[in-house]
């Protein structure tokens, strides 16, 4: 046995002890009871024989792996040595009982189906060896112990060998799920990935578009009739392009919010709401509370929900204002962006993606809904719409401060 397993190596080391014992007693009682004659030589040389090719086929020809086929090497070397062991065996029956370590090492590389009947075999040469020597009457042993010795064994053996089989494809069904759990998560892990990139570019570079293509229409419904409109409208689509361009900027940086930069999220909020204030729209940033610190990661959420929010107000509400509140409360930060535009019809649905309320009854469906949707449930809060035809939108999204200070950690 050449395996690298400790208890592999332990117990071909016991094997191994074991034939070179009965080897040696073997010999030594063939020496004191067997010996006469010119066949002395023979039998000493046979001896030897058979003990250089059991050291030379434990190096030269090692038993297979388990679960694997015996090479023709192994299978040579063990006809080899059970040859010589049955022509020692009929010149000196003292070497009967060196025959278990072949056993052994024949169960363990043959297949069942081949080493039960060779195992038969060797044990009925085993009888035959003893009922020859025998002197006196017949003990019984000598024909019932050595069946039953090779049965148990036999069946010990070959229950192993079985069981390691089971264990070899239970092993192999943990690795297989493994690596196919592995590609799942990192399946799952793209898809995140890109939900989070389309949300950001969504909330940033889209939003700017959408506005800036809003105010050159304007611009050109007005540009003979009023210049100086249009001119303002061209202005505000300037600042627009250059908080685009510092939003892309940032962007490819590393995607947190240009407003955070050198900003508190009261200051972004109040800057964003100056900066979507414009003709026929007003907003207006409210704090109620005591700020206090806030992660990174939870405040760029709350200030891309309210930019969504905006963006939905100038897209699709008509109104003309806007309030956006950010709230501290005991347990929880809220931030709430209210309008009083033309509202729209709500209901209760679960469309497979774990939103469940607050869309249009129409079935008309944005990527800014469920992206505020997605912000707010990473950074450990729950977002709310409530709307009313003819009487503006509120959308709210709370975040428990416990949330918060498990984002910061």
């Amino acid at each position: 046995m050449n395996h690298t397993d400790p208890e592999e190596r332990w117990l071909g080391a016991i094997v191994h002890g074991a034939f070179f014992l009965l080897l040696g007693s073997s010999f030594v009682r063939f020496l004191s009871r067997d010996q006469g004659g010119v066949r002395t030589g023979w039998v000493a040389a046979l001896f030897a024989v058979f003990c250089l090719l059991y050291v030379l086929g434990h190096f030269l020809a090692p038993p297979p792996r388990p679960g694997l086929a015996p090479t023709a090497r192994h299978l040579g070397w063990l006809g080899a040595v059970t040859a010589v062991w049955v022509v020692l065996l009929v010149l000196a029956p003292s070497a009967t009982w060196c025959v278990m370590p072949l056993l052994f090492a024949g169960l363990h590389a043959l297949p069942p189906r081949i080493a039960v009947p060779s195992a038969a075999v060797l044990t009925a040469l085993v009888v035959l060896s003893e009922i020859r020597v025998a002197d006196g009457p017949l003990n019984p042993n000598m024909i019932v112990a050595p069946p039953a010795v090779a049965a148990v064994a036999t069946a010990v053996l070959v229950h192993l060998q079985r069981q390691g089989a089971r264990q070899r494809v239970l092993i192999e069904d943990l690795v297989r799920t493994r690596h196919e759990l592995a590609v799942t998560e990192r399946r799952a892990g793209v898809l995140a990935e890109r939900q989070r990139l389309a949300t950001e570019i969504h909330d940033t570079l889209a939003q700017g578009l959408s506005s800036q293509r809003m105010l050159l229409q304007a611009t050109e419904r007005v540009w003979d009739a009023d210049p100086d409109a249009a001119r303002g409208h061209v202005r505000a689509a300037a600042e627009i392009t250059s908080h685009s361009l510092a939003e892309a900027r940032r962007f490819v940086h590393d995607l947190a919010p240009a407003d955070l930069a050198e900003r508190s999220l009261e200051e972004a909020l109040e800057v964003l709401a100056a900066r979507d204030s414009g003709p026929g729209l007003t907003v207006e940033f409210r704090l109620d509370g005591e700020p206090g610190p806030l992660p990174e990661r939870v405040a760029g959420a709350l200030l891309r929900i309210a930019q969504g929010a905006l963006a939905n107000v100038r897209e699709h509400a008509a109104a003309t204002r806007a309030a956006v509140t950010l709230t501290w409360l005991d347990d929880q930060v809220s931030l709430d962006v209210a309008d009083n535009g033309r509202g729209f019809a709500m209901h209760v649905a679960d469309n497979g993606r774990g939103f469940t309320v607050g869309e249009a009854s129409s079935g008309e469906r944005g990527h800014g809904l469920p992206a505020m949707r997605i912000r707010a449930g990473q950074c450990g809060g729950t977002l709310g719409v409530e709307s009313v035809p003819g009487e503006g939108t509120v959308v709210s999204v709370a975040v428990p401060l416990r949330a918060v200070e498990e984002a910061a950690l």
